[in-house]
């Protein structure tokens, strides 16, 4: 019979899973043990957080759940970044840690965690699996829970005692259960009609994208139905790839940053259609664009999760849905008048607000200009399909608001930002999307600061030989914060300050490639020899940006704090 180690395994293959993220501990080694012969890849992380964050990158990538395995005590609460990545983002994901033998619990023994406890306010489910015989049904019970509705994570504990005892019921060997698929719903005749009904009185509408459960049908479908219907459509904050930003009907993000022009109009539309979308802090420009709990607008909530319509705004109409079978339903409306040409203005002003970046007058900030950069990457990719096609990730940091505003992502699936704003991000998603994804370009953006969250990941990427190239944007500062620490506390620097390392040689002590940029004008060529390398040689690269901390964002320099 098998152990509940290798039942585990068993389980994991049954549910499609073909590559776990993992930091190894002797609290699991009955499931390191089943994956060896398995056809199960093991990534080995260097730390828990980068293991848990290439799993919720997975999860993002395939739309079903990503899996990290890590050890008990500090094991698991060093990936507790990854599960909260996972929470706020909607990503399915399942965590699997290792746990101390049953016979001592509760007398806290060597790095024992109560994971219910721990892990209640960022899992959808936690859960201690006590027998071996019931593995196939938890999990099975944890992939329902992830996928459905809402996204998210699930956290199941394992005692190390129980993966060693065999697998049998009173019925016998226990075995694996059926591939779990999410149950889905659809909106109903008379929530379409009264749909029907709100498009035909709208004068100015508008639509809002968000969420997860989205492919790339759904993706088209949503462009078919806004031009049908005129309605200028935006994206929620790190949701970029949903909409097709050269679309006719595209409004911009409604992100950090946002067009101002973009957040006028959308307090002004009549009808609002947030689809997938939350609406939470940052798209909602901290909760100032709705009224609470009644908009002021006439609003359609449009979601997967029936707990996550209402528990903000209360919406005129409400549809429990995924994208896919929303759109599917709302093909059949008709729309009532001929387009007004809103939709088109509201795509006008979208481009306005992310032509070429340009510095302010009389800015002073030197080194590697960012608008620069991305205009660079932005241009490149009109006549270059690889790097059109190419993942960008990037974690937290102010370096991320030039490329949010300025790159175009024009091919569904190719942003992998955390919208948690987890610093560190960036690095272990290019390395899950890198896996996931060998034929395509990878490349992740960090900050200093963000960079140094899991730059140790780094070393996963050489040992592996995922050609991923890093580019780190260094200003010596958490700018982020000293943004805010100035605003508040004008010259009262604290804590902010960084005194960084020689990135590009850190890289090159990898074996990889390593190279500083120190002017604006010396990026374009870094960046086409980091790419010839990982064409040729395979293996990640790395290009040192050092920048000037008075380049706080786009629009905004230090010194005029």
């Amino acid at each position: 019979m098998p152990t509940g180690g290798e039942l585990i395994v068993d389980c994991l293959k049954a549910q499609g899973v073909d590559r776990v993220f993992c930091v190894p501990g002797e609290s699991y080694l009955d499931v390191l043990d089943a994956l060896y012969e398995s056809g199960i890849e093991a990534v080995g992380a260097r730390h828990e957080g980068g293991a848990a964050m290439m799993a919720e990158a997975d999860g993002k990538l395939t739309g079903r759940p990503g899996v990290a395995l890590v050890t008990r005590g500090p094991g698991a609460t060093n990936a507790a970044a990854g599960v909260h990545v996972a929470k706020q983002d909607s990503t399915p994901m399942v965590l699997l840690v290792g746990q101390i033998g049953r016979a001592m619990r509760g007398r806290e023994a060597f790095q024992e965690v109560d994971y219910r406890q721990t892990f209640r306010d960022l899992a959808k489910w936690v859960e201690e699996i006590d027998q071996a015989a019931r593995i196939p049904e938890v999990m099975s019970h944890a992939w329902h829970v992830a996928m459905a509705g809402r996204p998210g994570p699930v956290v199941l504990s394992l005692p190390e005692d129980m993966l060693r005892e065999g697998a049998q019921s009173a019925a016998g060997v226990v075995a694996a259960g059926p591939r779990v698929e999410p149950i889905e719903s659809a909106p109903s005749p008379a929530q379409m009609a009264r749909l029907q009904n709100l498009l035909d009185q709208a004068e100015r509408p508008m639509m809002v994208l968000g969420g997860s459960r989205w492919t790339a049908l759904a993706r088209s479908q949503t462009m078919h139905f806004a031009a049908r219907f005129d309605i200028p459509t935006a994206v929620s904050f790190r949701r970029q790839t949903l909409f097709d930003p050269e679309h006719p009907a595209y409004a911009g993000d409604a992100g950090l940053g946002a067009n101002p022009a973009l957040v006028e109009r959308m307090k002004r539309a009549d009808l609002l259609i947030l689809l997938g979308a939350r609406f939470s802090e940052n798209p909602s420009q901290d909760f100032t664009v709705l009224g609470i709990p009644k908009p002021q607008q006439t609003l359609v909530h449009v979601h997967p999760g029936p707990e996550e319509i209402g528990r903000i705004y209360t919406p005129d109409l409400g549809i429990v849905a995924a994208p896919a079978a929303f759109l599917e339903a709302a093909a059949t409306l008709t729309p009532a008048r001929a387009p007004s040409g809103q939709a088109e203005a509201a795509h006008r002003s979208y481009l306005d607000w992310t032509a070429q970046p340009e510095r302010a007058p009389g800015d002073s900030a030197g080194g590697v200009d960012m608008g620069a950069v991305i205009a660079h990457l932005r241009d490149s990719a009109r006549e270059d399909q690889a790097l059109r096609e190419a993942v960008l990730c990037n974690g937290a940091g102010n370096y991320a608001i030039w490329l949010h505003r300025f790159h175009r992502y024009r091919v569904y699936g190719t942003q992998l930002a955390p919208t948690s704003g987890s610093m560190g991000y960036g690095l272990p998603a290019a390395i899950a999307a890198k896996r996931r994804l060998p034929d395509r370009e990878v490349v992740a953006f960090a900050g200093d600061g963000c960079f140094q969250m899991t730059g140790m990941e780094f070393g996963t990427a050489a040992q592996l030989g995922l050609g991923v190239l890093v580019i780190v944007v260094d200003n010596g500062s958490y700018a982020t914060i000293r943004m805010h620490q100035e605003k508040r506390f004008p010259g009262r620097v604290s804590a902010t300050a960084l005194e960084n390392p020689d990135f590009a040689a850190l890289a090159r002590a990898y074996g990889a490639f390593g190279e500083t940029v120190r002017e604006t004008s010396g990026f374009a060529d870094a960046f086409a020899r980091a790419r010839a390398h990982i064409r040729a040689a395979g293996g990640p690269a790395l290009l040192h940006l050092l920048t000037d901390v008075e380049a706080l964002t786009p629009t905004l320099r230090l010194s005029a704090l």
